[in-house]
């Protein structure tokens, strides 16, 4: 019968090849290392790697670590739906999540999560899209949050709230492109936030690889302008405090607006305070759906489903300023 510490085992060291370094990653010695791949060689009747310089895994050594994650994985999912059918007062929950979205939505979720089942171990993985979506199709996370359609296979998705980029233009720009003229171009902005009419505006922008920066280049090359960009980086946050300044226009996502992303106060108070103004793209990719993303083919514990509860109920209803 195959023992699933020797199969841990065997696949640290499959991807290590290296026995030494296996055995200190796995804070055993070398020789309790090599007695567990002798008792799966033995098992098996084959040998598992070439004991060559460097180390390679044999063909029977290949086949073998291509199935032990799965049978791992699958001894895994096992325990924890027996877990769950027992009575839900342990388990654990990995959330992936974009370091920026995660501060906002969070803590929408998180408290309320916690208050319900204060048994469940929460870990949070902060990363960009493609290394959260690596992330759940190698089963390191339970689910990630991101704008759909999440760019990964057998994914199913739940649509959470949507997510819309805004024009941000603060006063001072308009006095000193549009002397005497702010409060019509205000005006007109406010009836079609046309580009063209700011071609001559300076911009503060995220640097090229950001959704938020991809989506502007596009407005721009649809509106056939050069926009002329003062600053370039790449921290969301930085070209709204930028703007706030008048330093220039910039875009950036409704949801992240000041302390309170979710309300309608929030932006209110921060466009008296810095003499700033917010338009509505007429841009389809500007106005997206957040959503979260789990791995169909693997089995969803009963905190998965809570935690998916929990933000249905909470993040639409912020969202929504209401």
């Amino acid at each position: 019968m195959i023992n699933f510490l020797n199969l841990e085992y065997f696949l640290v060291a499959a991807e290590e090849l290296n026995f030494t370094k296996a055995a200190k990653r796995l804070y055993i010695s070398q020789q309790s290392l090599s007695n567990h791949i002798a008792n799966l060689e033995k098992e098996f009747d084959v040998m598992l790697f070439n004991r060559t310089s460097p180390l390679t895994l044999t063909y029977a050594g290949q086949a073998l670590a291509a199935k032990a994650r799965q049978i791992l994985d699958l001894r895994d999912e096992t325990y924890q739906e027996i877990q769950d059918i027992k009575d839900f007062t342990t388990g654990q929950l990995s959330i992936g999540v974009s370091h920026t979205r995660g501060r906002f939505i969070l803590p929408e979720i998180l408290p309320a999560y916690k208050s319900q089942f204060p048994g469940i171990e929460l870990h949070l993985i902060e990363g960009n899209s493609s290394q959260l979506a690596a992330s759940l199709l190698h089963g390191d996370i339970d689910l990630m949050i991101d704008l759909l359609p999440l760019n990964v296979e057998n994914v199913e998705t739940i649509p959470i709230c949507q997510e819309d980029i805004l024009l941000t233009v603060p006063d001072k720009v308009l006095d000193e492109v549009f002397p005497g003229r702010k409060e019509d171009i205000k005006n007109r902005l406010a009836l079609s936030p046309d580009l063209k009419l700011l071609a001559d505006c300076p911009f503060v922008l995220l640097k090229k690889g950001n959704r938020v920066r991809t989506i502007a280049d596009e407005m721009f090359e649809d509106s056939q302008i050069t926009p002329r960009i003062v600053l370039e980086t790449e921290n969301i946050e930085t070209v709204l405090s930028l703007s706030c300044t008048g330093m220039g226009l910039t875009f950036y996502p409704k949801m992240f607006i000041a302390n309170d992303p979710f309300s309608r106060s929030g932006l209110a108070a921060l466009s008296e305070r810095f003499e700033l103004n917010f338009y509505s793209l007429n841009y389809a990719r500007a106005h997206g759906t957040l959503g979260i993303g789990y791995h169909k083919g693997h089995y969803m514990s009963r905190a998965t489903h809570e935690f998916i509860r929990i933000a249905q109920e909470r993040i639409p209803r912020r969202g929504s300023g209401q």
